[in-house]
Order: C-alpha cells, then structure tokens, then sequence
C-alpha cells in the first residue's frame, strides 16, 4: 500500500460488506490511482519532493472529507482542481517567503549543506542513455513552464482529463484551458526540437 493511501486509513471503518464499504474500496482504489502522478505534478511545481509530498497528501485528506461521497465520475476534476489549489497556494506563499528573506538580506538557499549537495545516486553522465536525457530535459521543460500552462499541460495530456473537466480542476473557462495548452505545448515544441525525430 502507499504512503498517502495509507495515512487516509485513520479515515475508513472497518471493511464490511455494505455499500460503504464498498464506496471506501472504491475511494481508496482512486487514490491509489491518481497519487503516482499527482505527486509528479506537485514535485514538478515545486522541486522539492518533501513539499510535493505534503501537498499530494493534503489534497488527498481534502478530496477524500468533501468529495468521497460525490459520484466517481466527478472525482478526478475535483481531486485535481483541490491539488491545483494547494500548489497554487504553495507557489504564493513561497513568493511571500521570498520576498521576506530578499529583504532581510538572505535566502532560502543558504543554509543546509546536506539539501544541496549532489545526489549520490545519479548515474555518471557516461551511463545516461539519450532517451534518459530526453526523458530528463522534458520533465525540466514541463516545470520550467509557467504554472497555469504547467497545470493543464499535466491535466490533459498526462492526467487525460477533457477540457471541461480540466477547466473545472483549474477553476477556468475552457478557453483559457486550450489558450494554455496551446502555449505550453508550443514552448515544449522549441525547448525540445533536438529530441524530435
């Protein structure tokens, strides 16, 4: 079981054989589904797997108390449209952050040394297969996006959601979905034209 399913196990009675039962499995089942990617999509926003973590995490307690009882079918826009919401709420408070410690003469980058040192795990350039590299430059690409073009780049192509739902999960119009997706896949397009065949 994952990490973020199983701490929403506090929230589930006893398995028994009732339709709530039924709709806890059903639940879990979703989350289970949608946490790999949903964590992709928030440690693309926030490079930072800690942070991402935390937001998957909460947006999955928040889904699971308002929206568990919704019909399956809504739930994908609305577990994505609450995940938006934190990041989005991450990425503000993150700017506050910044601006704080710019006044104050320092930054969130100083400090420990373990966070920035290189991971030891990373293969030596030599070992790096070009589709590693390409597979590398698009995920740097996708999260130097701006995030709304971020958002529904992940939405539509990655998560597969269609356009309504997508402008549900980002809280748009459906015109402002394409506009950003148009934009996105535009500026993947150039960043990436040495990978194209």
């Amino acid at each position: 079981m994952s990490s973020c399913t199983a701490n929403l196990l506090w929230m589930s009675p006893p398995v028994t054989a009732s339709p709530t039962a039924a709709r806890y499995r059903d639940l879990d089942a979703f989350l289970g589904e949608v946490e790999r990617r949903a964590y992709v999509m928030a440690e693309l926003a926030t490079r930072n797997p800690d942070d991402a973590l935390d937001l998957v995490q909460d947006a999955m307690l928040a889904f699971a108390r308002r929206y568990g009882d919704r019909p399956q079918a809504d739930w994908a826009p609305l577990f994505h449209r609450i995940l938006q919401n934190r990041i989005r709420d991450w990425a503000r408070r993150r700017k506050v952050r910044q601006r704080w410690l710019g006044w104050l003469g320092g930054s969130e980058e100083e400090g420990d040394p373990v966070q920035q040192a290189p991971d030891p795990h990373t293969p030596p350039p030599e070992q790096r297969l070009d589709q590693t590299a390409a597979a590398e430059r698009l995920q740097a690409a996708v999260a130097e996006l701006p995030l709304r073009q971020q958002q529904a780049f992940l939405l539509r192509v990655w998560e597969g959601l269609d356009v309504a739902d997508t402008a549900r999960a980002m809280g748009c119009s459906d015109g402002s979905v394409k506009t950003h997706l148009s934009r996105a896949l535009a500026s993947l397009r150039r960043q990436l034209e040495e990978y194209r065949t």
